[in-house]
Protein backbone atom coordinates (compact mmCIF):
# COMPACT_ATOMS: atom_id res chain seq x y z
CA UNK A 1 0.00 0.00 0.00
CA UNK A 2 1.79 3.24 -0.94
CA UNK A 3 3.04 5.83 -0.14
CA UNK A 4 5.65 3.97 2.21
CA UNK A 5 8.95 2.36 2.33
CA UNK A 6 10.45 -1.23 3.21
CA UNK A 7 12.66 -2.12 5.44
CA UNK A 8 14.11 -5.92 5.84
CA UNK A 9 11.02 -7.02 4.95
CA UNK A 10 8.28 -4.26 7.19
CA UNK A 11 6.34 -1.73 5.61
CA UNK A 12 6.84 1.55 7.04
CA UNK A 13 3.92 3.84 6.04
CA UNK A 14 3.83 7.81 5.93
CA UNK A 15 0.34 7.60 7.60
CA UNK A 16 -0.64 10.83 7.57
CA UNK A 17 -0.14 10.62 3.77
CA UNK A 18 -2.34 7.73 3.72
CA UNK A 19 -4.98 8.97 5.75
CA UNK A 20 -5.53 12.26 3.83
CA UNK A 21 -5.45 10.50 0.50
CA UNK A 22 -8.28 8.35 1.90
CA UNK A 23 -10.12 10.95 3.97
CA UNK A 24 -10.52 12.69 0.15
CA UNK A 25 -12.20 9.63 -0.61
CA UNK A 26 -13.91 8.91 2.00
CA UNK A 27 -18.22 10.12 2.16
CA UNK A 28 -19.84 9.99 5.23
CA UNK A 29 -23.10 10.22 2.94
CA UNK A 30 -22.52 6.51 1.98
CA UNK A 31 -21.88 5.10 5.50
CA UNK A 32 -24.96 6.48 6.57
CA UNK A 33 -27.08 4.91 3.28
CA UNK A 34 -25.42 2.02 4.29
CA UNK A 35 -26.57 2.01 8.11
CA UNK A 36 -30.00 2.92 6.94
CA UNK A 37 -30.93 0.33 4.87
CA UNK A 38 -29.01 -2.73 6.88
CA UNK A 39 -30.76 -0.91 10.20
CA UNK A 40 -34.36 -0.45 9.62
CA UNK A 41 -35.58 -3.88 10.92
CA UNK A 42 -33.81 -6.48 13.04
CA UNK A 43 -32.12 -9.38 11.13
CA UNK A 44 -30.62 -12.92 12.08
CA UNK A 45 -31.32 -16.04 10.53
CA UNK A 46 -33.71 -17.54 13.19
CA UNK A 47 -35.43 -14.52 14.57
CA UNK A 48 -35.56 -12.77 11.02
CA UNK A 49 -34.26 -14.53 8.12
CA UNK A 50 -35.85 -12.74 5.17
CA UNK A 51 -34.60 -9.34 6.56
CA UNK A 52 -30.98 -11.06 7.19
CA UNK A 53 -30.59 -12.30 3.50
CA UNK A 54 -31.71 -8.90 2.37
CA UNK A 55 -29.12 -7.61 4.18
CA UNK A 56 -26.67 -9.87 2.84
CA UNK A 57 -28.03 -8.98 -0.90
CA UNK A 58 -27.17 -5.62 -0.18
CA UNK A 59 -23.34 -6.11 1.59
CA UNK A 60 -22.88 -8.65 -1.60
CA UNK A 61 -23.78 -6.09 -4.12
CA UNK A 62 -21.64 -3.26 -2.80
CA UNK A 63 -18.82 -5.63 -2.50
CA UNK A 64 -19.02 -6.65 -6.16
CA UNK A 65 -19.78 -2.89 -6.63
CA UNK A 66 -16.75 -1.99 -5.13
CA UNK A 67 -14.82 -4.46 -7.00
CA UNK A 68 -13.91 -7.13 -4.33
CA UNK A 69 -14.26 -10.60 -5.93
CA UNK A 70 -17.10 -12.10 -3.55
CA UNK A 71 -17.51 -15.36 -1.78
CA UNK A 72 -20.98 -16.82 0.32
CA UNK A 73 -19.54 -19.95 2.34
CA UNK A 74 -22.17 -21.19 3.78
CA UNK A 75 -22.25 -23.20 7.31
CA UNK A 76 -23.58 -26.00 9.03
CA UNK A 77 -22.83 -26.74 12.32
CA UNK A 78 -24.19 -29.32 15.31
CA UNK A 79 -23.81 -29.34 19.26
CA UNK A 80 -21.87 -25.96 19.09
CA UNK A 81 -22.05 -24.01 22.46
CA UNK A 82 -22.98 -20.36 22.37
CA UNK A 83 -25.96 -17.69 23.70
CA UNK A 84 -29.36 -16.53 22.81
CA UNK A 85 -30.03 -14.09 20.48
CA UNK A 86 -32.95 -12.54 22.77
CA UNK A 87 -31.77 -9.15 23.96
CA UNK A 88 -31.22 -8.77 27.82
CA UNK A 89 -30.48 -11.51 30.12
CA UNK A 90 -28.90 -9.94 33.80
CA UNK A 91 -26.07 -12.68 33.39
CA UNK A 92 -23.74 -14.72 30.76
CA UNK A 93 -24.96 -17.80 32.53
CA UNK A 94 -28.35 -17.42 31.74
CA UNK A 95 -27.74 -16.32 27.56
CA UNK A 96 -25.63 -19.69 27.67
CA UNK A 97 -27.09 -22.08 24.93
CA UNK A 98 -26.18 -25.58 23.43
CA UNK A 99 -27.41 -25.10 19.23
CA UNK A 100 -28.26 -28.59 18.67
CA UNK A 101 -28.27 -27.36 14.61
CA UNK A 102 -27.19 -24.08 12.46
CA UNK A 103 -27.40 -23.04 9.36
CA UNK A 104 -25.90 -19.67 8.13
CA UNK A 105 -23.16 -18.25 5.76
CA UNK A 106 -20.56 -15.50 5.65
CA UNK A 107 -19.48 -13.02 2.65
CA UNK A 108 -15.79 -13.12 2.45
CA UNK A 109 -14.08 -10.81 -0.60
CA UNK A 110 -10.59 -10.14 -2.06
CA UNK A 111 -9.12 -7.72 -4.60
CA UNK A 112 -8.41 -9.42 -8.06
CA UNK A 113 -4.59 -8.70 -8.35
CA UNK A 114 -3.86 -8.68 -4.73
CA UNK A 115 -0.87 -10.05 -2.65
CA UNK A 116 -3.15 -12.38 -0.50
CA UNK A 117 -3.20 -16.15 -1.51
CA UNK A 118 -0.99 -18.19 -3.09
CA UNK A 119 0.88 -18.66 -0.10
CA UNK A 120 1.01 -14.96 1.06
CA UNK A 121 -0.60 -14.29 4.23
CA UNK A 122 -3.46 -11.97 4.27
CA UNK A 123 -5.17 -8.97 6.72
CA UNK A 124 -8.88 -9.92 7.35
CA UNK A 125 -11.36 -7.04 8.41
CA UNK A 126 -14.33 -8.19 9.64
CA UNK A 127 -17.79 -7.45 11.10
CA UNK A 128 -20.97 -9.16 12.09
CA UNK A 129 -24.00 -8.42 10.00
CA UNK A 130 -26.85 -9.97 12.28
CA UNK A 131 -28.83 -8.82 15.75
CA UNK A 132 -30.39 -9.47 18.60
CA UNK A 133 -33.97 -9.76 18.08
CA UNK A 134 -36.23 -7.03 18.39
CA UNK A 135 -33.21 -4.38 17.66
CA UNK A 136 -32.37 -2.82 14.27
CA UNK A 137 -28.71 -2.87 15.38
CA UNK A 138 -27.64 0.27 13.80
CA UNK A 139 -24.29 0.56 16.23
CA UNK A 140 -24.72 -3.23 17.31
CA UNK A 141 -23.43 -3.65 13.98
CA UNK A 142 -24.81 -1.65 11.42
CA UNK A 143 -21.83 0.78 12.12
CA UNK A 144 -19.40 -1.67 11.46
CA UNK A 145 -20.36 -3.58 8.14
CA UNK A 146 -21.04 0.38 6.78
CA UNK A 147 -17.46 0.86 7.79
CA UNK A 148 -16.29 -2.38 6.13
CA UNK A 149 -18.25 -1.49 2.90
CA UNK A 150 -16.31 2.13 2.86
CA UNK A 151 -13.23 0.08 3.69
CA UNK A 152 -13.78 -2.16 -0.04
CA UNK A 153 -14.74 1.53 -1.78
CA UNK A 154 -11.25 2.89 -0.25
CA UNK A 155 -9.29 0.31 -1.22
CA UNK A 156 -10.66 -1.21 -4.14
CA UNK A 157 -9.54 2.03 -5.83
CA UNK A 158 -6.13 1.66 -4.91
CA UNK A 159 -3.38 0.83 -8.04
CA UNK A 160 -1.34 -1.77 -6.15
CA UNK A 161 -4.74 -3.85 -4.26
CA UNK A 162 -2.99 -4.50 -0.73
CA UNK A 163 -3.11 -7.93 0.73
CA UNK A 164 -6.37 -7.63 2.71
CA UNK A 165 -9.89 -9.72 3.22
CA UNK A 166 -12.88 -8.46 4.05
CA UNK A 167 -15.30 -10.71 5.82
CA UNK A 168 -19.14 -10.47 6.99
CA UNK A 169 -20.01 -12.49 9.59
CA UNK A 170 -23.45 -14.24 10.65
CA UNK A 171 -24.56 -15.00 14.23
CA UNK A 172 -22.23 -13.31 16.41
CA UNK A 173 -24.88 -12.83 18.29
CA UNK A 174 -25.60 -16.46 19.03
CA UNK A 175 -21.62 -16.59 20.32
CA UNK A 176 -19.50 -15.71 17.43
CA UNK A 177 -20.39 -18.94 15.44
CA UNK A 178 -19.88 -17.10 11.61
CA UNK A 179 -16.44 -16.37 12.58
CA UNK A 180 -15.48 -19.65 14.69
CA UNK A 181 -15.84 -21.27 11.23
CA UNK A 182 -13.67 -19.09 9.50
CA UNK A 183 -11.18 -19.13 12.40
CA UNK A 184 -10.65 -22.67 12.07
CA UNK A 185 -10.88 -22.49 8.16
CA UNK A 186 -7.93 -20.31 7.75
CA UNK A 187 -6.02 -21.41 10.69
CA UNK A 188 -5.62 -24.90 8.78
CA UNK A 189 -4.62 -22.86 5.58
CA UNK A 190 -2.35 -20.89 7.37
CA UNK A 191 -3.92 -17.56 4.93
CA UNK A 192 -4.55 -14.84 7.56
CA UNK A 193 -1.54 -13.40 9.46
CA UNK A 194 -3.82 -11.50 11.37
CA UNK A 195 -7.78 -9.90 11.92
CA UNK A 196 -9.69 -6.60 12.94
CA UNK A 197 -12.86 -6.94 14.04
CA UNK A 198 -15.37 -3.77 13.68
CA UNK A 199 -17.46 -3.73 16.15
CA UNK A 200 -20.42 -0.83 17.49
CA UNK A 201 -17.91 1.86 16.36
CA UNK A 202 -20.43 4.70 15.18
CA UNK A 203 -21.79 5.75 18.86
CA UNK A 204 -19.97 8.54 20.47
CA UNK A 205 -21.10 10.78 23.16
CA UNK A 206 -19.21 13.83 24.42
CA UNK A 207 -20.76 14.91 27.75
CA UNK A 208 -19.42 14.40 31.19
CA UNK A 209 -19.90 10.47 32.65
CA UNK A 210 -21.40 8.98 29.47
CA UNK A 211 -18.76 6.42 29.96
CA UNK A 212 -18.68 3.72 31.89
CA UNK A 213 -16.51 0.67 33.15
CA UNK A 214 -17.28 -2.86 33.80
CA UNK A 215 -16.67 -3.97 37.65
CA UNK A 216 -13.07 -4.55 38.45
CA UNK A 217 -11.89 -2.73 35.87
CA UNK A 218 -9.59 -0.51 37.70
CA UNK A 219 -8.05 -2.94 39.47
CA UNK A 220 -6.94 -5.35 36.65
CA UNK A 221 -6.65 -2.24 33.69
CA UNK A 222 -5.52 1.01 36.57
CA UNK A 223 -3.80 2.86 33.63
CA UNK A 224 -6.62 2.69 31.32
CA UNK A 225 -8.90 3.74 34.06
CA UNK A 226 -7.46 6.80 35.02
CA UNK A 227 -7.40 7.85 31.40
CA UNK A 228 -10.48 7.59 30.89
CA UNK A 229 -11.57 9.37 34.50
CA UNK A 230 -9.24 12.07 33.72
CA UNK A 231 -11.16 12.65 30.25
CA UNK A 232 -13.92 13.02 32.58
CA UNK A 233 -15.39 9.76 31.56
CA UNK A 234 -16.58 11.20 27.93
CA UNK A 235 -17.52 8.43 25.62
CA UNK A 236 -16.12 10.47 22.57
CA UNK A 237 -12.60 7.65 22.22
CA UNK A 238 -12.38 4.72 19.84
CA UNK A 239 -11.19 1.37 22.32
CA UNK A 240 -8.77 -0.66 20.28
CA UNK A 241 -7.92 -4.22 22.24
CA UNK A 242 -5.46 -6.04 21.14
CA UNK A 243 -2.43 -8.79 22.53
CA UNK A 244 0.81 -9.10 22.62
CA UNK A 245 0.73 -10.17 18.85
CA UNK A 246 -1.19 -7.43 17.89
CA UNK A 247 0.73 -4.65 19.08
CA UNK A 248 1.58 -3.32 15.78
CA UNK A 249 -1.82 -3.13 14.62
CA UNK A 250 -2.62 -0.97 17.23
CA UNK A 251 0.05 1.02 17.34
CA UNK A 252 -0.82 1.68 13.41
CA UNK A 253 -4.37 2.21 14.27
CA UNK A 254 -3.80 4.97 17.06
CA UNK A 255 -1.49 6.58 14.56
CA UNK A 256 -3.83 6.57 11.63
CA UNK A 257 -6.72 7.93 13.74
CA UNK A 258 -4.60 10.87 15.15
CA UNK A 259 -3.93 12.06 11.57
CA UNK A 260 -8.14 11.51 10.74
CA UNK A 261 -10.49 14.16 9.68
CA UNK A 262 -11.70 14.89 12.37
CA UNK A 263 -9.03 13.43 14.64
CA UNK A 264 -10.24 10.57 16.97
CA UNK A 265 -9.26 10.23 20.50
CA UNK A 266 -8.16 6.63 20.71
CA UNK A 267 -7.33 4.11 23.90
CA UNK A 268 -5.35 1.00 23.09
CA UNK A 269 -5.56 -1.61 25.93
CA UNK A 270 -3.92 -4.62 26.00
CA UNK A 271 -5.34 -8.27 26.82
CA UNK A 272 -2.82 -9.77 28.82
CA UNK A 273 -4.16 -13.28 28.18
CA UNK A 274 -1.99 -15.23 25.75
CA UNK A 275 -3.36 -16.24 22.36
CA UNK A 276 -5.00 -19.89 22.20
CA UNK A 277 -6.88 -22.05 24.70
CA UNK A 278 -5.14 -20.62 27.57
CA UNK A 279 -5.99 -16.97 26.76
CA UNK A 280 -10.13 -18.26 27.13
CA UNK A 281 -8.91 -20.12 30.86
CA UNK A 282 -7.83 -17.12 32.07
CA UNK A 283 -10.37 -15.69 31.81
CA UNK A 284 -11.79 -17.72 35.11
CA UNK A 285 -9.28 -15.81 36.83
CA UNK A 286 -9.90 -12.84 35.61
CA UNK A 287 -12.93 -11.84 34.71
CA UNK A 288 -13.27 -8.64 33.73
CA UNK A 289 -10.53 -9.48 30.46
CA UNK A 290 -13.68 -11.47 29.76
CA UNK A 291 -15.48 -8.09 28.46
CA UNK A 292 -12.46 -7.62 25.61
CA UNK A 293 -13.28 -11.07 24.24
CA UNK A 294 -16.98 -10.60 23.22
CA UNK A 295 -17.06 -10.18 19.31
CA UNK A 296 -15.53 -12.07 16.43
CA UNK A 297 -12.34 -11.18 17.32
CA UNK A 298 -12.02 -13.47 19.72
CA UNK A 299 -12.74 -16.66 17.67
CA UNK A 300 -9.14 -15.45 16.25
CA UNK A 301 -7.06 -15.60 19.31
CA UNK A 302 -8.43 -18.57 20.36
CA UNK A 303 -7.30 -19.89 16.72
CA UNK A 304 -3.77 -18.45 17.76
CA UNK A 305 -3.92 -16.01 14.61
CA UNK A 306 -3.18 -11.98 16.18
CA UNK A 307 -6.29 -9.59 16.63
CA UNK A 308 -7.60 -6.12 17.59
CA UNK A 309 -11.15 -5.41 17.90
CA UNK A 310 -11.88 -1.76 17.11
CA UNK A 311 -15.11 -0.66 19.37
CA UNK A 312 -17.05 2.19 21.08
CA UNK A 313 -17.25 -0.08 24.02
CA UNK A 314 -21.22 -1.20 22.86
CA UNK A 315 -23.26 -1.10 26.42
CA UNK A 316 -20.90 0.89 28.61
CA UNK A 317 -21.49 3.98 26.25
CA UNK A 318 -24.52 3.28 24.43
CA UNK A 319 -27.67 3.29 26.41
CA UNK A 320 -29.99 1.96 23.21
CA UNK A 321 -27.30 -1.38 22.66
CA UNK A 322 -29.49 -4.09 21.82
CA UNK A 323 -32.45 -2.09 22.14
CA UNK A 324 -35.58 -0.96 19.65
CA UNK A 325 -33.63 2.57 20.03
CA UNK A 326 -30.72 1.59 18.22
CA UNK A 327 -31.62 3.39 15.56
CA UNK A 328 -29.55 5.29 12.66
CA UNK A 329 -30.30 8.65 13.68
CA UNK A 330 -28.15 8.21 16.97
CA UNK A 331 -24.57 7.59 15.12
CA UNK A 332 -21.96 10.17 14.39
CA UNK A 333 -21.42 9.46 10.58
CA UNK A 334 -18.54 11.78 10.34
CA UNK A 335 -16.69 10.34 13.10
CA UNK A 336 -17.39 6.62 11.69
CA UNK A 337 -15.71 7.74 8.81
CA UNK A 338 -12.89 8.65 10.97
CA UNK A 339 -13.19 5.26 11.73
CA UNK A 340 -13.03 3.31 8.59
CA UNK A 341 -10.52 5.47 6.98
CA UNK A 342 -8.31 4.29 10.15
CA UNK A 343 -9.26 1.03 9.83
CA UNK A 344 -8.22 0.74 5.78
CA UNK A 345 -4.72 2.34 6.24
CA UNK A 346 -3.93 -0.31 9.23
CA UNK A 347 -5.39 -3.29 7.20
CA UNK A 348 -3.31 -2.00 4.21
CA UNK A 349 0.09 -1.69 6.31
CA UNK A 350 -0.16 -4.09 9.06
CA UNK A 351 2.60 -6.73 8.47
CA UNK A 352 1.98 -9.69 11.36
Amino acid sequence: MEPGHEVRGAVLPDVPALVGRLTRRADPGRLRRDVEFLADRPRGRIHAPEAMLRAETHVAQELVAAGWRTERQPFDVRWRPGCTDRPGGPTAALRFRLHRRLSGANLLATLPGSTAGGGRSTVLVGAHLDTVAGSPGADDNASGVAALLEIARLLGGLPRPPAVTLACFDMEELGFIGSRVTARALRRGRSVGGMICLESVGCFATGTGTQTLPPGFGTVFPRVTASVRANGLRGDFTLVVHRRSSDGAADLWRRAAGAARPPLPVVTLRDPRPDGPLGLLAGLVLPPVNHLGRSDHAAFWNARIPAVMITGTANFRNPRYHRPTDTPDTLDYDRLTAVAVATAVTAGCWRP
